[in-house]
């Protein structure tokens, strides 16, 4: 039960991420907007998911785990419905920044309930089962997305995800005991609070991780927040062809993580990160080679990133679960926190960064292969530190 309530809330984002792709072009068009302009409440949600974890994580450590993951879930099914009543494209972008503040309690709290419990490959182990569930989030998503705008006006997509929210709240409330005890909490001042950040930044352990987390969300992300509009504007793809090559690429991110789930009592950790960073890396070579060639198409660039996105869902449960072994549970929120606040950073600021020029495929090409180098640079400095100096929790 832990794992699929677990999974739910930290579905959440993504659903909120996904589910409406598909219909940025029909959002563009009803808003009187530009498809950057709308590619901006992507970009806002995932800045309000990077700061609300930075205040959330540190809350609960301080409150406990179930009273601001209630609120937050409350607070960002209300913004569900907020969306739905948007006049304009910047009235869109200020209320996803909010949804993102209280979204980001699934994500960031899930996180240090995960180490109230677990630590090492016990902890890779049932994030690797919790993110079965996760993946059908983005993976179901922008199918669900493309069939409600065929049916209805694309609001609708915010009304089935303030369901869906509403429906992970019920379950938190009704299923997920407390797993931080009292006596266990820690204060929140301000003097402290640096103090722990101060070490995490110091923390070899933890910062090489969360590093290498942040640069492969990067890559992959910029695949995410742009292939909408490449695909339906570039490359010809109807919003149900886009729905169907998204799930493919989720797919292949979902079959990475259950091959490292099979693979944690047969080969050890950093094996496994060189294997998922060299899928990773071959399928940008891949991605990179089809269109110097000028075979790009909508079956030779779905295949490279599908074995991109393979390689991710083996590095990514290995980098979480090293960065918060390395920590001890009572600071888990905090180190939560910490992590999940760059990365959702880097996942707004990498791909705006790489598409400056245009939403285009070379652009969005150009910016996986600088932060896939990146990345590989991250994953080899941390096997390198765990190789030399093992943590006895990790």
């Amino acid at each position: 039960m832990m794992v699929f309530v677990l999974g739910a809330l930290t579905a959440t984002a993504p659903l909120a991420t996904d589910l409406y792709l598909p219909a940025f072009p029909d959002m563009a068009e009803s808003l009187g907007s530009t498809e950057k302009h709308i590619q901006l409440t992507l970009t806002s949600m995932m800045v309000g998911l990077a700061l609300g974890q930075a205040v959330l994580g540190p809350l609960s450590d301080r409150f406990g785990r179930r009273v601001p993951l209630l609120i937050g879930m409350g607070a960002f099914t209300l913004t569900a419905l907020l969306c739905t009543v948007a006049t304009n494209a910047d009235q869109l972008i200020a209320i996803r920044f909010i949804q993102g503040l209280s979204g980001a309690a699934g994500m960031v709290i899930a996180r240090a309930i995960i180490r109230d419990h677990f630590q090492g490959d016990d902890m890779t182990r049932f994030t690797s089962k919790m993110m079965f569930i996760t993946m059908l989030a983005p993976m179901l998503g922008p199918i669900i997305g493309a069939q409600l705008i065929i049916v209805a006006p694309w609001t609708a997509v915010f009304v089935f995800m303030a369901v869906m929210s509403a429906l992970a709240t019920v379950l938190v409330w009704r299923y997920l005991p407390e797993s931080l005890p009292a006596d266990q909490r820690q204060t929140l001042e301000a003097r402290e609070f640096a103090a722990t950040l101060g070490r995490l930044v110091r923390d070899k352990y933890f910062i090489a991780p969360v590093l290498a987390v942040c640069l492969n969300f990067s890559m992959l992300f910029t695949y995410v927040s742009t292939f909408s509009f490449i695909s339906q504007n570039e490359m010809g793809a109807s919003a149900g062809a886009y729905s169907a090559i998204f799930a493919i690429g989720t797919l292949s991110l979902l079959a990475g993580n259950q091959v490292n789930l099979f693979m944690i009592d047969r080969v050890e950790t950093h094996r496994r990160m060189v294997i998922g960073l060299t899928c990773s890396l071959t399928g940008v070579a891949l991605l990179t080679g089809v269109q110097l060639a000028g075979v790009d198409n909508l079956v030779t660039v779905p295949s490279g990133i599908a074995i991109m996105m393979f390689g991710c869902g083996v590095v990514f449960p290995n980098l979480g679960a090293a960065a918060m072994s390395s920590q001890e549970p009572k600071v888990a929120g905090t180190a939560s926190a910490f992590m999940g606040c760059l990365q959702m950073a880097a996942g707004g600021a990498m791909p705006a960064l790489a598409t400056m020029g245009g939403v285009t495929l070379a652009n969005m090409t150009g910016g996986i292969i600088v932060y896939g180098i990146g990345t590989t640079i991250a994953v080899l400095a941390t096997i390198r530190i765990y190789r030399r100096q093992p943590v006895l929790a990790a």
